[in-house]
């Protein structure tokens, strides 16, 4: 079997879609190293990697630049950073095993699907023209559908993080909140009423119910 010269795997690590990859690295470094002093800041380079994410795949496609490496390191990048964000929400919500528990789904389903796309001789796991399995060819064959799904599941992601308070909430409480009109931080501008009126929750009041009109 002859095997790939120095010069072409030299060149593999260069591809455009690969040094976005890296970049997408630096990024997420840098988001988590900030995610408790500046939570907005956070948001923001967290989901700049992530659009980087689909980014990266249309150069693949446009310059045929798709490599099992390149796979590995998107698919890589991608678990390592919804690992970290699921950590951090086990952490400030409880509780903490239900995502611990999606953490684990996402990385052995994930590692089951790239695994077994390498081992039938496939260079991305995201190639589904063979297989039987209808969920597959729905989630990985119907762009707008794997875009959806990825798009609602990290934006969820986000702004519990965004919505968590330094002590461990109750993850139901909290989306009840969130659906409240009076939830903390939240300022409704009501202009075209010809007024203008925001919420606040008083620092020693814990609950959603007990806010302050100014």
């Amino acid at each position: 079997m002859p095997q790939p010269s120095a010069e072409k795997m030299s060149s593999v690590y260069l591809y455009i879609p690969n040094i976005i990859g890296y970049f997408r690295i630096i990024i997420n470094f840098i988001a988590f190293a900030v995610c408790y002093s500046n939570k907005p800041l956070f948001a923001i380079l967290y989901f700049f990697s992530f659009v980087l994410d689909g980014v990266d795949g249309w150069f693949a496609r446009k310059f045929n630049q798709a490599s099992t490496f390149g796979a590995v390191l998107d698919m890589v990048t991608d678990r390592v950073s919804t690992a970290c964000l699921l950590a951090l929400l086990s952490q400030c919500y409880r509780p903490g095993l239900v995502f611990l528990m999606l953490l684990g789904l996402d990385i052995t389903s994930h590692w089951f699907q790239m695994y077994s796309s390498f081992l039938s001789g496939k260079t991305s796991h995201k190639d589904v023209k063979h297989t039987s399995n209808w969920l597959l060819k729905l989630y990985y064959g119907y762009r707008p559908f794997m875009a959806f799904c990825c798009v609602s599941c990290e934006v969820l992601y986000i702004i519990l993080f965004l919505f968590a308070d330094e002590r461990s909430t109750s993850l139901l409480s909290s989306c009840s909140e969130a659906k409240s009109p009076h939830c903390p931080g939240v300022h409704f501008n009501s202009s075209w009423l010809g007024s203008e009126t925001s919420y606040q929750r008083h620092p020693d009041e814990n609950s959603c119910g007990h806010v302050r009109r100014v």
